[in-house]
């Protein structure tokens, strides 16, 4: 089930200070983020393949190097058309890494990442053949304060990337600067200030208007509500979805607060150690996961229902996450997990379908019955 059904039963499952808005952003009562995705389901806007991205470690005189941190080891996934794809884990996991790779903002050590009609691998492209495809990949960064250049205007912020592309001049830059600070919810008065003059929620709003500067087709958005005050989180939230319907946008929403991925995403990739876990539709993920980490995750997000709180079985994961420059043999996640066997421990499992859009790296996946929501 996509994101934008799912909104109407958010309010059950969050804070009453987070609270999704219900109200339809067409007075036709067409809901045109489904429409969109089920009409491009079947179109790839980017399909990403064994990508990896190894640091290495440098020690002595000479700064020889002793190892590698594999910060992301080897994950795969593809996005749609008109899709928000949510990428969450615990903090060191990866995803913020992936995110960077996949804007060549740092070079990828292996992998491919296709994009677009044109089927172009963006990792085996010069600086120079890379320029036109930045237009069409942006990322919103997930701190608003440093983010945003403290000596610029609103207006020179957001026009910055039209003006460097050349795209627009004159009378229609700020006519164009104007047009994205009101789809955001600011003013136009608001673009001679600079940025201290706003509040957290604001400057956000203003890193996501320069982000839909030259007209995207795909957003990164690196955890943009995980710095915000939890009242402002709902409008951010809010934005991001209605600004999805108006534009056609395709969003990779990392994260690590699973209830905000859930219910603005229409899948779920769970990274553990570099590795993806498990890829499925939000629902799914939320009401029946299949792989034991994500089933921890999921019983650390509250619920609102003291009583059912109470009752809900806590898990509690032994021990830290394992050194990413070491990682134990066979499955990462085995010195953490309660169902772990001695397959576990020697054999890596693979990311394999278990059922119609559900993919799953472990080895007992068909046995266990795991604890959602």
């Amino acid at each position: 089930m996509l994101a934008s059904r799912r909104f109407s039963n958010i309010n059950r499952k969050l804070p009453s200070t987070l609270q999704i808005s219900q109200k339809p952003v067409f007075d036709n009562g067409e809901n045109r983020a489904e429409t969109l995705y089920l009409k491009n389901k079947n179109m790839k806007l980017l399909q990403v393949n064994d990508l990896r991205k190894y640091f290495p470690i440098q020690k002595g005189i000479f700064q020889r190097t002793v190892g590698y941190v594999k910060a992301v080891d080897g994950i795969s996934f593809d996005v749609q058309r008109g899709e928000t794809l949510g990428l969450v884990g615990e903090s060191g996991c990866g995803k913020t890494t992936a995110g960077r790779c996949l804007l060549r903002l740092i070079p990828a050590t292996s992998g491919s990442f296709i994009f677009g009609e044109e089927q172009v691998d963006l990792a085996k492209l010069t600086h120079r053949e890379m320029q036109p495809f930045r237009k069409r990949i942006q990322m919103i960064f997930q701190d608003p304060h440093a983010s945003l250049n403290p000596r610029m205007t609103v207006a020179d912020i957001v026009g910055e990337p039209m003006r460097v592309n050349r795209t627009e001049k004159g009378t229609a830059l700020q006519d164009r600067i104007v047009e994205l600070l009101e789809s955001v919810g600011l003013r136009s008065q608001d673009m001679r200030r600079y940025p201290h003059a706003f509040s957290g929620g604001q400057r956000q709003r203003i890193g996501i208007a320069r982000a839909l500067a030259l007209q995207p087709e795909l957003i990164v958005a690196d955890e943009p509500v995980s710095a915000l005050d939890v009242s402002v989180q709902a409008q951010i939230l809010n934005l991001l979805a209605e600004l999805r319907e108006q534009f056609n946008l395709s969003y990779i929403f990392i994260a690590h607060d699973l209830s905000v991925v859930e219910h603005i995403s229409d899948r779920v990739a769970v990274m553990y150690l570099g590795k993806i876990v498990e890829i499925s539709d939000a629902e799914t993920l939320y009401q029946s996961p299949q792989h034991p980490y994500t089933e921890a995750l999921i019983s650390a997000v509250p619920l609102p229902d003291p009583n059912a709180q109470r009752k809900r079985e806590h898990i509690r994961l032994e021990g830290d996450v394992p050194d990413p420059s070491q990682p134990p043999t066979g499955c990462y996640f085995h010195p953490r997990c309660r169902y772990a066997t001695d397959l576990c421990k020697q054999e890596t499992p693979k990311l394999r379908e278990v059922t119609p859009g559900v993919q799953v790296a472990c080895h007992h996946s068909d046995t266990l019955e795991l604890q959602g929501v």
